[in-house]
């Protein structure tokens, strides 16, 4: 019995490090996207809201993206956005969160692979088909949160997230909300939703296949 509790153990783990995998390079991903950002800043209308040219608005984006994204980047200095104490912590706040992202995903990224190929060795992939039908459910559920209300759900996603309010931008003091819509974070929302689907779904496809060979 108690074997079979470490056995048990054992196997959660296993599969808990592979939802953090996916979970930490969809979050990756998504942080990545700035085409996405584009796209909402042509449909959207977002340069003009702010009185600049498009490649103006994106040339802002990338720098702010640059130091979210990179650790190197010690700064944050956005060309026609002036930031106050408040929206510099916040994004610093923001950048500690994609750190521990990095790591993560540092750390689940090689388990995750190494214990794939365990189960591939050992014909076990079909096991898949549970845990990865179980993972695809999850942002089914957030999905059904955001259409609900996505103020609500991104008041509460902030809340959770952040020890401070620092995220409750001045328009006057923080202009760069303005160039950050309500709309686009939804988007984004709904493409780390996307990405995290096609990656349960893949496992589940590889499981179904798996044991299919074995019929």
């Amino acid at each position: 019995m108690a074997a079979l509790t470490v056995y048990r153990i054992k196997r959660f783990f296993w599969w808990l490090c592979l939802f953090f995998c996916l979970l930490s390079w969809t979050i990756l991903l998504t942080f990545s996207a700035s085409w996405l950002y584009r796209l909402d800043a042509h449909f959207l209308g977002i340069a003009s809201q702010v009185s600049l040219s498009t490649q103006q608005l994106m040339r802002n984006y990338h720098q702010m993206l640059d130091y979210v994204l990179f650790p190197w980047v010690q700064n944050l200095q956005m060309t026609d956005f002036p930031s106050s104490f408040t929206g510099v912590q916040h994004f610093a706040d923001v950048k500690q969160l994609v750190l521990l992202n990095y790591l993560v995903l540092l750390l689940t990224t090689p388990l995750s692979v190494y214990f794939l190929r365990r189960l591939r060795q050992q014909n076990l992939l079909w096991q898949l088909q549970g845990p990865a039908a179980l993972m695809a459910g999850v942002p089914i559920i957030i999905l059904f949160a955001l259409l609900i209300n996505f103020q609500d759900f991104f008041t509460v996603f902030h809340q959770l997230l952040f020890r401070n309010q620092d995220w409750l931008f001045d328009p006057a003091l923080d202009p760069i909300i303005n160039a950050l819509p309500a709309t686009f974070f939804l988007h984004c929302f709904l493409l780390a939703i996307g990405w995290f689907e096609i990656g349960a779904v893949t496992g589940w496809l590889i499981g179904r296949h798996a044991l299919n060979s074995l019929a």
